[in-house]
């Protein structure tokens, strides 16, 4: 785009460009049209002269400048009579790439051009190339995302298959372990970590021996010390990780058995106990509850819903289980079929 308020200027500049085989340009005599030609016409390079009437070389620059992304490469010719130091300076400090004095050799103009087109094409292929490594990038984040969200499922299923070969029970606590987080207005973030966190509450259960973990009737003493290790096996597995998710698993899996009044595995009480332990030991007992187990028949729904009521405020913080009684008993239910 040449930008000029001489005619004769322009048509010399035209015809170089011409002889050159140049033939996408524009030409403006009147530098107020500038920017409505530079956005229709978006111009690879800009030849500019400095001091015409209305707007001057410098207004000009600046226009531009406001409207360009800080990080594109757009070069500004400038072809002036003006010889002095000074507005050579202030031209270049003001965006000018590249400054010429008229009147110019148009060999030097055409070499000139060709130079800064060269950049431009240089430039324009790095923005691109770039643009292609962060699509790689975020397709390559994507892929890691959906293989560790994939790792923790079956890290859950293969810790529940034990005791619930279909894996549907972790499936069913992390569902509604975030229903729970969502209506107690916690961040979106924190709720799909809750979700994707819960079903890893049972981890420890791998270093659970099968008679005691699938024992029938019910546990004696030194059998149920035993199994009230798999919150510490569970959260010693997975202890240690830079995942805000595995890191939530690890303290889901070590509190989700404490309880309200302090008399659970490791005597933590009232809201001294971890939020995402409190949800997961309702929903925990819930699903535990309504679903057959080995030494147990399934529960009816609204049985279920009774104990957890009869244990708010002994072995369930009882906001949550008011929330549940109040707002959510119709989603586990859902959960449920």
């Amino acid at each position: 785009m040449i930008v000029d308020d001489k005619p004769s200027n322009i048509l010399l500049l035209e015809g170089v460009l011409e002889e050159a085989d140049f033939t996408n340009f524009k030409s403006i005599n009147d530098s107020r049209e500038t920017m409505a030609t530079f956005q229709e016409f978006k111009p690879d390079i800009i030849l500019l002269d400095l001091h015409m009437p209305n707007l001057n070389g410098f207004e000009v620059m600046k226009q531009i400048n406001d409207v360009i992304p800080p990080d594109a490469y757009l070069p500004i010719l400038v072809l002036t009579a003006d010889v002095t130091t000074e507005t050579k300076r202030r031209a270049l400090s003001d965006g000018a790439t590249d400054f010429l004095t008229k009147p110019f050799d148009p060999v030097e103009v055409l070499l000139r051009i060709r130079n800064l087109f060269h950049t431009r094409s240089l430039q324009i292929q790095l923005q691109n190339q770039n643009q292609i490594l962060d699509l790689k990038v975020r397709e390559r984040t994507k892929e890691l995302e959906e293989s560790r969200l994939e790792i923790l499922d079956r890290l859950a299923r293969a810790a529940e298959y034990r005791d619930d070969d279909t894996g549907e029970h972790t499936q069913r606590v992390g569902k509604m372990a975030g229903d729970i987080a969502a209506r107690l207005g916690l961040p979106r973030e924190q709720v799909k970590r809750i979700t994707l966190a819960a079903p890893l509450h049972d981890l420890g259960k791998i270093g659970i021996p099968d008679a005691i973990l699938l024992k029938p009737g019910k546990l004696n003493s030194e059998e149920w010390e035993i199994m009230k290790t798999h919150t510490t096996i569970g959260a010693n597995i997975i202890s240690g990780s830079n995942s805000p998710i595995l890191q939530l698993a690890e303290e889901i899996a070590l509190t989700h058995h404490e309880r309200w009044d302090g008399t659970g595995y490791m005597g933590m009480a009232g809201e001294d106990i971890p939020l995402s332990g409190r949800i997961v030991a309702v929903v925990d007992v819930f699903d535990a509850l309504t679903h057959e187990r080995p030494y147990k028949n399934a529960w009816p729904v609204e049985k279920a819903l009774a104990e957890i009521e009869q244990q708010s405020g002994k072995q369930f913080d009882p906001h949550i289980v008011k929330l549940i009684l109040g707002n959510i008993s119709e989603s586990m239910k859902t959960a449920l079929q």
